[in-house]
């Protein structure tokens, strides 16, 4: 794997490396940019798996977002949550992107694949079974750089009580 660009701004408020996996851990949905073959973004909502070092989607094969990645396999990635603007908090992931296993995914036993798929069974369908359904396929993320936030690290953002 290429080295991950370090963030230089906002470290005072950046998450650390174990609050940021565990923040991973526990999101549900990111947002996902891509460029199409006509230059225009797309951005789009998907479930997601971290798993350390990579960035796991599981996608439709015959999405627009698919035919973006496999075309273009740039992508930026966010995971943020908070209502108001003393509690925003995030990871943004820039990184490339690779097709794993078959396309579409079929149930063929894949080593690589398997713990992967456990952990999405498990964080998604509370299941240790991953359902295969022929229209998905697995697309992974080597990030390039990682930067996060956590405004509520700011104590001086918090309002008057």
């Amino acid at each position: 794997m290429s080295e991950i660009r370090e963030q230089k701004r906002s470290r005072a408020i950046a998450m650390s490396s174990d609050e940021r996996d565990r923040y991973l851990k526990d999101e549900r949905v990111c947002r996902v940019a891509s460029v199409g073959s006509d230059g225009n973004p797309h951005v789009t909502p998907l479930w997601f798996i971290w798993d350390g070092q990579y960035l796991w989607l599981n996608s439709i094969v015959k999405s627009q977002r698919w035919v973006d990645l496999v075309g273009h396999p740039h992508v930026a990635v966010v995971i943020d949550g908070g209502r108001e603007f003393f509690e925003l908090h995030g990871v943004e992931i820039e990184g490339v992107v690779m097709v794993m296993g078959e396309v579409p995914r079929q149930s063929l036993l894949n080593a690589e694949l398997a713990p992967i798929e456990l952990e999405f069974a498990r964080k998604y369908s509370k299941s240790d079974e991953f359902y295969v359904d022929g229209r998905h396929g697995w697309l992974r993320i080597t990030p390039t750089k990682i930067s996060s936030w956590d405004f509520r690290k700011n104590e001086a953002l918090r309002p008057p009580q």
